[in-house]
């Protein structure tokens, strides 16, 4: 899954990788280092601009809302909850296919954070010795130090119990598609943890290597069967894993020292 990620990168630097034509100053989001569900993240999509002559798609960064409402819904409060959409099933989920089909777009990162209950704390969980495991978080990036683009999907909601003109009318908020974690060894694993991201958790993010991020940001490609061959995991061997400060569990932690690579997990959560 992914529930908890960071984002650093600025909008200008973004606007360079991802070839980005339009963005606004005013929507500028500062680094975030715990980005969490609920909170606003910069997102790449492509579509017309409000109001403009030309139909034509424009490649744009965007700040949405991380926790997907559908278009649907009669209030925004499952959001927090669907955060993640399943690559498998999201085409036919009634909560992400109209996205899916029509709403595609990459969100930036530097990669995520994923979370392992230590041996001892396990085997104490099996005794019945402890009932809350202690976890160490992992923080899962690319090994060449490139973005980590993963691949999302948007959706726009209108809340009807305000006017037309109320700046807060519509909300666009994002999921996040995941896929089965890779079993393959990781291009660079600590000493002391897991070899793989499938030895961290079952599920991973589904990152998208630059060869298909034009693919997945047209919206012109509206058939699902067409579109689900964009859901291939990229090919193994791409990221690197390591510990870092058990001070990135907590939310309200912000800044880069939670990106630091500790020595070895920290006392009590021994892989």
């Amino acid at each position: 899954m992914c529930g908890r990620y960071a984002a650093s990168r600025r909008p200008e630097d973004l606007a360079g990788i991802f070839e980005i034509e339009k963005w606004e100053p005013e929507e500028t989001l500062d680094a975030d280092y715990n980005v969490a569900p609920t909170k606003e993240v910069h997102a790449v999509l492509s579509r017309p601009l409000k109001d403009a002559d030309d139909p034509r798609p424009v490649r744009q960064l965007r700040t949405l809302k991380w926790g997907l409402v559908p278009s649907w819904s009669k209030t925004p409060e499952g959001g927090a909850r669907m955060i993640n959409a399943r690559a498998e099933t999201v085409h036919e989920k009634p909560s992400y296919r109209r996205a899916f089909a029509a709403r595609r777009c990459i969100l930036p990162a530097d990669g995520y954070y994923e979370w392992v209950t230590g041996k001892q704390e396990r085997d104490l969980e099996v005794e019945g010795k402890k009932k809350r495991p202690r976890k160490q978080p992992y923080f899962v990036t690319p090994a060449d130090g490139s973005v980590f683009a993963m691949a999302g999907l948007y959706e726009f909601w209108r809340d009807r119990t305000l006017p037309d003109d109320h700046p807060l009318a519509w909300w666009v908020t994002c999921s996040v598609i995941t896929t089965e974690a890779e079993t393959t060894p990781l291009a660079v694993a600590p000493e002391q943890g897991p070899h793989s991201l499938a030895e961290i958790h079952p599920r991973m993010p589904l990152m998208l290597t630059p060869d298909r991020w034009d693919a997945w940001l047209d919206p012109s490609r509206t058939d699902p069967e067409d579109l689900r061959g964009l859901l291939a995991p990229p090919p193994p061997g791409l990221m690197r894993a390591y510990p870092v400060t058990t001070a990135v569990s907590n939310v309200r932690n912000n800044g880069p020292e939670l990106l630091k690579e500790l020595a070895a997990p920290e006392e009590g959560t021994l892989f």
